[in-house]
């Protein structure tokens, strides 16, 4: 009886934690623990230039774009000169390529300093493959540790499909091993492959919050990582644990006088579902990330 009583702990202490730090998230607003957020666009289904779109971000009240960073001098030229104009900060993308490891690890290394070198305010790297063995995709997360330290540019690597830390429970013990490993939090991809709102796993979960850096603002569900509109009423509950969790992150950064970022990163088609035969998309892609930029700000921000 001793066992099964004990049993529910972790998660009462993990429903315990995700309360006090909700409390701490709301009372941050009025309080010298307010937490210092910079929110960024997602610039995925882009069909404009530049110019455009900055523009168009700007003036729906974002502080910048997170971007793949270009290779080619005049895209990367007209990139930086949009971004100087409206007085945007960025955030680049960065990952590898190749069929094999060590392919993967050049170009990985290749890019990480091509990006650091035209000082984004951070790096969201997506590091390594789920098929990688341990030793390798540590080898790449101490390499951009290694480029990070060099630059003094932030690198944090996002929870992602595909990527090493593809799942809560094999992320939680990367992150056990090493202490350096910071993230950025996509928990959206996790609902997905775990086929749940992650409430059998509250240690992995937690341990998680406790490391992230930047957030990925999409909300994802137990059959995808992306519902097709948040502002549903069928998705209420799913939005809920998500401004929970994001809730314990802004309340940690507020403690600990460290400043987050906050990217929207609702999707276009595919990742935006779409009717069968015409595509034509179930919602708008940019009143989506609009939607949740205004959520977030009114949520955090004094």
């Amino acid at each position: 009886m001793l066992r099964i009583r004990m049993k529910p702990a972790p998660i009462l202490i993990y429903v315990l934690f995700l309360t006090f730090a909700a409390s701490l998230a709301v009372n941050a607003q009025q309080s010298d623990l307010a937490t210092d957020i910079t929110f960024f666009c997602t610039d995925w289904g882009r069909d404009v230039p530049w110019d455009e779109y900055c523009k168009r971000v700007r003036d729906a009240g974002f502080d910048g774009i997170e971007t793949w960073a270009p290779t080619d001098i005049a895209a990367q030229e007209e990139m930086l000169n949009a971004f100087k104009k409206y007085n945007l900060a960025y955030i680049f993308l960065c990952t590898g390529s190749g069929a094999d490891f060590n392919t993967f690890l050049a170009t990985y290394k290749q890019r990480l300093e091509h990006a650091v070198a035209l000082h984004p305010v951070s790096i969201n790297s997506h590091t390594g493959k789920d098929h990688f063995d341990a030793t390798q995709n540590e080898a790449l997360i101490n390499l951009a540790d290694s480029i990070s330290r060099a630059s003094g540019v932030p690198i944090a690597h996002e929870t992602h499909r595909g990527r090493f830390s593809f799942a809560a429970h094999i992320t939680q013990e990367y992150l056990e091993r090493l202490p350096h490993l910071r993230l950025t939090l996509d928990i959206s991809h996790w609902c997905n492959v775990h086929e749940s709102m992650l409430d059998d796993q509250p240690e992995a979960v937690s341990l998680a919050l406790q490391r992230t850096d930047h957030i990925h603002a999409r909300i994802g569900h137990p059959e995808g990582p992306q519902v097709n509109d948040p502002r549903a009423p069928e998705w209420e509950s799913v939005v809920q644990r998500h401004l929970e969790w994001w809730d314990a992150i802004v309340a940690a950064h507020g403690e600990q006088r460290k400043p987050l970022t906050i990217t929207t990163e609702f999707g276009p088609p595919n990742y935006l579902p779409t009717l069968p035969y015409t595509r034509q998309p179930v919602a708008n892609q940019w009143d989506l990330n609009k939607y949740m930029l205004d959520l977030l700000k009114t949520r955090y921000e004094n």
